[in-house]
């Protein structure tokens, strides 16, 4: 390995990161050009932590013949996320790993670098290094490539690699030299890459699937919106304020059940969650035309309710309290966008339809119907065979009273 591949490599690397190339791509790439330029590698792990609402990191692999995916997504570790996600048992395995690691030896360290020589007295010292001594690996490196503490986001701290030969010798004093130098023009890619992917997955996870989109697109001017014809899906849950008095502690975990249950329904079925408001789910469902949005609104209302009963028969089994969704649907045209202070915006959708939905998910309660459609949803080709009219009613803040229709328990 001379200057003229040091350059090579930095300067690919620096495009890809550029590029946004993906990291597997990236870590492959990495690993053949060192190999063809002579450093004997076997195996090799990156790993960068991120902000998930369910995974804390992604983790990398190259390697001939691997029986193992090149990329994991890997869950909590630390003994409160493992808490938060009811300590699930493969994340308790993966968490003792973890502590059995030599990255969680060079944190508690310090160290930027560790090195063993992977043999019979020293493969029951990490967990990872009597698998590649299993594998008839000789030398092993351990590098974390630190970002500063203003480049620190949750727990996404550093780039972390490792690095395993099967050359007898295992690795020269070059070699170490070498990887050394090159492995922060490595990190620092996977950085770049890792934080559009991680600004994407929160932008979708706080503002919903298309908001996002629209936001990271540059749509962040305030009082910029867009006029479309969207069903809007507004929805909250039966009895909450009696359970959150009742049953307190039960609050954040009944949400959580119930909120998958739903924005699955609605996300499986072409919708976007725009908010959540307590035990309230506001969303729009747009299309090519008026039928196809109404007939996915409906299909994912349908969805919803199947996914209630079988939540409800689990959570009646385990003893915890149930509860059912109310849900008010209505299509007609709506502002879409940005709303808000110079320094608090939101993204959302407001208009005399969004209104309209919402105070026909509040009609439910009151003629004891879980799901209420207005009648230009009812009316929409597609969908009028599968509901029925229940009669006129008056909303409030609407001029006039409205037809109102449910599910046709008949078909």
């Amino acid at each position: 390995m001379n200057e003229a591949f040091f350059a090579e490599v930095s300067a690919w690397l620096t495009q890809a990161g550029l590029a946004g190339t993906s990291e597997i791509e990236m870590v492959s790439g990495f690993c053949d050009r060192c190999v063809a330029a002579g450093l004997p590698l076997f195996r090799t792990v990156v790993l960068i932590d991120t902000l998930h609402p369910v995974h804390e990191g992604r983790l990398f692999r190259w390697g001939p013949d691997s029986a193992q995916p090149p990329l994991q997504e890997y869950g909590r570790t630390s003994p409160d996320g493992l808490a938060a996600t009811g300590f699930d048992p493969k994340d308790v395995q993966a968490a003792a790993r973890w502590r059995n690691s030599p990255f969680y030896r060079m944190l508690e360290t310090g160290d930027s670098l560790l090195r063993r020589r992977v043999n019979a007295a020293t493969k029951n010292e990490f967990a990872w290094l009597s698998d590649l001594y299993a594998e008839g690996a000789t030398d092993y490196v351990a590098i974390i490539n630190r970002f500063a503490a203003d480049g620190v986001i949750g727990e996404m701290d550093g780039v972390y690699s490792s690095w395993a030969t099967r050359a007898p010798a295992g690795f020269s004093a070059d070699e170490i030299a070498a990887l050394k130098r090159l492995v922060p023009y490595l990190a620092l890619a996977i950085k770049s890459v890792s934080l559009a992917r991680m600004t994407a997955t929160l932008m979708e996870t706080y503002l919903g699937r298309d908001a996002g989109q629209r936001v990271l697109s540059g749509r962040i001017l305030r009082g910029v919106s867009d006029r479309i014809e969207a069903v809007v899906w507004f929805s909250d849950l039966r009895g909450f304020t009696r359970i959150t008095d009742t049953a307190p502690e039960q609050v954040i975990p009944l949400l959580n059940d119930y909120s998958d249950v739903i924005v699955s329904a609605i996300h499986e079925h072409g919708g976007d969650v725009l908010k959540l408001i307590g035990d309230g789910t506001l969303a729009i469902f747009t299309a090519e035309d008026r039928m196809h949005a109404c007939t996915a609104a409906l299909a994912a209302a349908i969805a919803a309710r199947e996914g209630i009963v079988a939540l409800n028969n689990r959570r009646m089994s385990d003893g915890k309290p149930i509860t059912d969704m109310y849900l008010g649907l209505h299509v007609g045209e709506v502002f879409y966008g940005n709303v808000g202070s110079r320094e608090r915006l939101d993204f959302t959708v407001i208009g005399p339809a969004v209104n309209e939905a919402s105070r026909i998910a509040a009609m439910c309660r009151s003629v004891d119907q879980p799901v209420l459609t207005s009648s230009a949803f009812a009316d929409v080709e597609g969908v009028k065979h599968r509901l029925i009219s229940i009669g006129r009613y008056a909303l409030r803040g609407v001029a006039h009273p409205q037809e109102l229709f449910t599910l046709d328990p008949e078909t």
